[in-house]
């Protein structure tokens, strides 16, 4: 939850600082207008009147934003009935991306990484419950960050903390995949990674649920979830889900 608020509290403040911004200037164009009416200078009046539009268009539109991320910030905290909807797949992967991330940075200030990101147009809708979904995503890219952050803080020369985020379809499954070059699940623990209450966090930083709820996830939406990883060079999600 901590992640979560963290990343809707950064995302909301950008749409608010436009709003605001665009509000103030908006103020101060009124002024200019009222003295150019004074002045009788039409043809200036009707420039700062162009502005003005603007100005509103861009108010109206960031405040939309910032609606769009309150109402997913509250469909996320109800609990999830499973109900089915057709979603844009490429949008939310988009959408838990940018939370995972200044959730990340919420936490840690000095946390930076490269995130590279290639979504495949052809993806388009498919029919899953969004919330549930978006805690899979949550969980698999908070996973990916703290895997960065970890080796990071080895300091090691030249290394740049890297999320490669891509989503495909082929037949009849779509896949995301969420990659990181981070250290990498050791080979010995790598098939007890979705098992309940199984953890590679230090005690207290992480239940054990969070993998095994996303497979659990992942398989009631009929799909599958997979892991590659190589010590020391990084890991890579995979998850497949049916589409019609």
């Amino acid at each position: 939850l901590g992640e979560l608020t963290g990343g809707i509290a950064h995302e909301i403040q950008n749409p608010l600082n436009f709003v605001n911004n665009f509000s103030e200037v908006s103020t101060e164009l009124l002024e200019e207008m009222k003295e150019e009416l004074q002045n009788g200078d039409l043809e200036e009046v009707n420039a700062i009147v162009h502005d003005l539009r603007q100005n509103l268009e861009k108010i109206t539109h960031h405040g939309k934003r910032a609606d769009s991320i309150v109402k997913g910030m509250l469909q996320h905290s109800r609990s999830s009935d499973g109900t089915k909807e057709p979603t844009d797949l490429n949008n939310l992967v988009d959408e838990y991306l940018r939370l995972a991330y200044h959730g990340m940075r919420a936490r840690n200030k000095s946390f930076n990484a490269t995130l590279d990101t290639d979504y495949d147009p052809s993806v388009g809708a498919v029919s899953l419950a969004p919330q549930d979904m978006g805690r899979v995503l949550l969980n698999l890219l908070t996973n990916a960050f703290q895997a960065l952050d970890e080796k990071a803080r080895k300091g090691q020369p030249g290394y740049g903390p890297t999320v490669n985020l891509k989503t495909t379809r082929k037949d009849r499954h779509v896949m995301v995949s969420v990659a990181d070059n981070g250290n990498g699940i050791p080979e010995a623990i790598r098939e007890k990674i979705f098992q309940p209450f199984f953890t590679t966090k230090p005690t207290g930083q992480g239940t054990g649920l969070g993998l095994s709820l996303s497979y659990d996830i992942v398989k009631a939406h009929g799909g599958e979830i997979t892991v590659k990883s190589k010590e020391g060079k990084g890991t890579e999600f995979n998850v497949i889900l049916p589409v019609r």
